[in-house]
Formats: structure tokens, sequence, C-alpha cells
């Protein structure tokens, strides 16, 4: 299957970024997102929606896109997921994700079909990581950030199983919700966390890729 393009970056001209978010799901953590202007001279070979990676290709893929492309990373914190719901919370993480390019772009290519409230030019991408190169990169960017943030996280939250689940909600997460109950890197508004007590970790599955 033909893997994405750099087309709609050529279509658009001057500097385009891709914007994706790695995040949303997750029952604890931070939404993190990434902005990515890519050089056409020197775009990875390989690169396509980060959840089609695996991680050590990912990790590879991070290594270069820092060494030959301009990136911007934004984060929004728990407590601004449950003060202002995910889906604002992953606006205002692209948000910040393009305010921390070093350059502004002059056209952005987001992934899915909503963007935040801006006058910036914007394009919105169903799949976008999956067509469009800058998407994709940006893809990467966002998930390896936020599997390290998790990763470490972990290392002063035992029991919840982030160094493998980062946060999703799998059996592991449900079991140490029920045992440990939820810590200050829990997502408070999302349902599993509230109803914790409750949870049957049988229900849930493996760890999101």
């Amino acid at each position: 299957m033909k893997g994405p393009t750099y087309r709609r970056e050529k279509k658009h001209g001057g500097r385009v970024a891709g914007v994706d978010e790695a995040g949303r799901g997750p029952w604890a953590g931070p939404v993190v997102a990434a902005a990515v202007v890519l050089d056409p001279k020197c775009i990875p070979k390989g690169l396509n929606d980060s959840k089609q990676l695996t991680h050590e290709r990912r990790e590879a893929l991070w290594a270069m896109l820092v060494d030959c492309a301009q990136f911007g990373v934004g984060i929004a914190s728990v407590a601004e997921i449950d003060e202002i719901n995910i889906h604002w919370a992953t606006m205002l993480a692209m948000e910040r994700a393009v305010a921390a390019l070093p350059t502004d772009p002059d056209h952005v290519l987001i992934d899915g079909n909503r963007k935040p409230r801006w006058t910036r030019s914007t394009e919105t991408l169903v799949s976008g990581d999956a067509l469009c190169v800058s998407i994709a990169a940006a893809s990467i960017i966002a998930k390896v950030t936020r599997d390290r943030m998790m990763i470490e996280l972990a290392g002063a939250h035992d029991g919840y199983g982030w160094a493998t689940n980062k946060g999703y909600g799998t059996a592991e997460h449900a079991n140490g919700l029920r045992t440990l109950g939820p810590c200050a890197h829990h997502r408070q508004s999302f349902w599993p966390v509230r109803e914790w007590r409750t949870l049957e970790p049988r229900k849930f599955g493996k760890a999101a890729a």
C-alpha cells in the first residue's frame, strides 16, 4: 500500500507544518502535539502513521527527524485536560506546538477534522498521518515524546504499568487503579478514573501501539 506523500505540501507551497497529537485516549498523562516542517531535500524514508510503526522504527525515525527537520512540541497537562476537556486540551497542545516552531509556518496541515480557534491558513485531513508525510512526521515526534514521558512517570508511580501501556486503559492499568487508587497524573474527568472502585480488569485489553 502506498504511504504518505509530500503532495499537499507542494500544493500549498512555502513553509508547511504538519501537526498531530498523541494521547487523547489514555486515562493518565498529558496530551502531546507536535508540529513538523520537513526539508523536501531531506525527508526520511519510511515515514508513516506512528501507530503503524514498531517502537524501534519510531525511535530511528525520531532521531532522523531531529537532525533534518524543524519541529515544535506542545503539551497540555492533566489539569488542563480535566478543566477544559480532552478536545480543547488537544487543540491547546497543537497551538503550543506550532508556536514552538523556530519559524512561523505559512500553512498548517492537521490530522483529523477539527482545528484550533486560530486564523492561520489550515487544512484538516482525516487520517492525515497516512496521507501526508509532514503529519506522519508529527505523529512520530508526538508519540515518541509522550511515550518517553510516560516511561519516566512509571518510575515514580509503580503499579499502573505505564512503562508498557503508556497510560492507556489496559487490564494492568485497571488493576492498578483498583489496588492503588488514582494518582496526581490520572485524568479525573475520565470515567474509568472516576469509577475506579468498580473497574473489572478483565474487560480491558492491551496497550495501544
